[in-house]
């Protein structure tokens, strides 16, 4: 296959030059982190793609945390009552403050969320939190949110990662120079170079190790495996192909570390597009697509295939292997299927032309390729255009793609995934989906699953929800990828997470 040639000549490349290059240790106090992209913005009200999240989530305070074992911890919140499903009462910690100095109240987190919804900031998530009636503050340590109706999903929208607690009076402007609450501060952004933040000096729990940490924005692959090797560059999650990590694992200035990751990788259909409306061109590409392979030729195995937008370690996981709307590779099921919708080969044995936007991330790019190459299998003529993240990522979340590979980053651990993605009333703005996905059904059961008192019957709710999913296709779930970190060997203390953030840095130390 040509994605072989191609993987063997960058390895091939790579190894020429990383034995080319002298190792350069380095002696800052700075940690340097290598990123793929900036992030679109640093306001946690508002960032949405993976480097936004990520960072505003080591400078930003949620009111409740997550953990590896799918369940929530206290943060700004010390706990929490639900006296009715419609009533959530949170007892805010005392004695934390802004990176400024400023007291942190629960005035602050009722500023957050009512300029979420109020249009003060304008952002997608404000359809997260779009069953919120109102929120009270009647003393400064207690946050009342009053529901229009039962919402299951709101403490998730409310924790690390989709949420943070900016001052009060914060506006539009707030990303230019934000201020949180957490381990550590802002300091500077220059986009497409880097953002530099340093420890906070009045973090009200245990103090990040680290002094700085610069994020440095890094767009081509062989450069950040570069600057790793070379010292220059300290660590980087997810941010190399399988084939630069199976090269640096052999450097002995550096380590790896891996765990099964829950990140997502996904090709999203625009449903208003004339070809893609049409479920059983969805599904032939579905057909088409050989993901087993794909895992082991281009990630060395550094995946597990999806069969749910839910990772399988989430208990209310349900898998769609093995039902009639299977989508295992078959490509003879593929073309009948393209023959029974009408569309017949023509004289050069392409059917129809389809076009994939994608990132110019290098394993996105390998991927489009070998995609290209399986679809025209089947008779589908695969049009690939790459483009800047920034300009591929607003074409994503406007819907102007026909086909788009795209992730989930963390947010697909929860069930408000299916509402955040996949719901009528989450089109762009109000929300991620992106495809324009409609379905009744869906809407009905997503209502049900949000108003029921009964874990049982939220269960099959969410059950059902996977089966309209897989039966409809509105996105391809291809794999959960691992989770892998290259990094200097005199960054310790560095453990993965499943979703691949950045967590670690809270926790990490420097060796001399």
């Amino acid at each position: 296959m040509p994605n072989r040639l191609l993987r063997a000549v960058a390895a091939s490349l790579l190894a020429c030059a990383l034995a080319a290059c002298g190792h350069r240790s380095s002696d800052s106090d700075t940690v340097t982190m290598l990123i793929e992209s900036s992030p679109t913005s640093l306001d946690p009200r508002i960032g949405t793609d993976a480097q936004s999240e990520r960072i505003y989530s080591l400078l930003f305070d949620p009111l409740v945390a997550r953990n590896n074992r799918f369940g929530l911890d206290p943060a700004l919140a010390l706990s929490w009552q639900v006296p009715d499903p419609q009533t959530y009462i949170f007892h805010l910690r005392s004695g934390v403050h802004f990176q400024d100095g400023r007291p942190l109240t629960a005035r602050d987190a009722k500023w957050t969320i009512d300029s979420i919804l109020n249009g003060t900031v304008i952002t997608v998530k404000s359809g997260s939190y779009r069953t919120i009636q109102s929120v009270d503050t009647p003393d400064p340590l207690t946050l009342v949110i009053h529901l229009k109706k039962p919402d299951p999903a709101l403490l998730w929208n409310l924790c690390d990662g989709a949420f943070g607690v900016v001052p009060y009076g914060s506006g539009s402007d707030f990303w230019r120079h934000p201020v949180g609450s957490g381990p550590f501060r802002f300091v500077s952004q220059t986009i497409d170079k880097d953002v530099n933040i340093e420890r906070s000096p009045n973090y009200w729990s245990t103090p990040a190790q680290l002094a700085r940490v610069r994020f440095a924005v890094v767009p081509d692959a062989t450069t950040r495996a570069l600057e790793l090797e070379k010292g220059s560059a300290d660590v980087e999650v997810n941010a190399l192909t399988p084939d630069m990590i199976e090269t640096l694992r052999k450097q002995p200035s550096l380590t790896v570390e891996d765990g099964p990751g829950t990140t997502l990788a996904y090709t999203v259909f625009n449903m208003h597009d004339p070809l893609l409306k049409d479920a059983r061109i969805r599904r032939a590409i579905a057909l088409g697509i050989n993901r087993p392979l794909i895992i082991q030729s281009l990630l060395c195995g550094e995946a597990r295939v999806a069969d749910s937008v839910l990772p399988p370690e989430q208990p209310l996981y349900w898998s769609a292997h093995g039902t009639p709307d299977e989508v295992s590779y078959n490509p003879a099921r593929a073309n009948a299927l393209l023959d029974a919708a009408g569309y017949r080969r023509g004289p050069d044995g392409i059917r129809f032309h389809l076009g994939m936007k994608t990132s110019t991330d290098e394993t996105t790019r390998l991927l489009a390729v070998i995609l290209q190459q399986q679809l025209s299998q089947i008779g589908i003529a695969l049009d690939l255009r790459s483009f800047e993240f920034a300009t591929f990522y607003a074409d994503l979340v406007k819907g102007a793609f026909q086909l788009a590979p795209s992730r989930w980053i963390g947010g697909n651990e929860q069930p408000d995934i299916f509402h955040y993605a996949y719901s009528a009333t989450s089109f762009p703005p109000h929300g991620g989906n992106r495809g324009y996905y409609a379905s009744p059904q869906l809407d009905a059961l997503l209502d049900d699953a949000a108003a029921t008192t009964s874990d049982s019957q939220r269960s099959d709710d969410y059950r059902k929800i996977q089966q309209v999913l897989a039966h409809d296709l509105p996105s391809l779930n291809l794999w959960y990828l691992d989770t892998v970190i290259v990094h200097s060997r005199r960054l310790t203390h560095v453990t993965t997470a499943p979703s691949g953030n950045f967590e670690f840095l809270k926790t990490a130390t420097l060796s001399h």
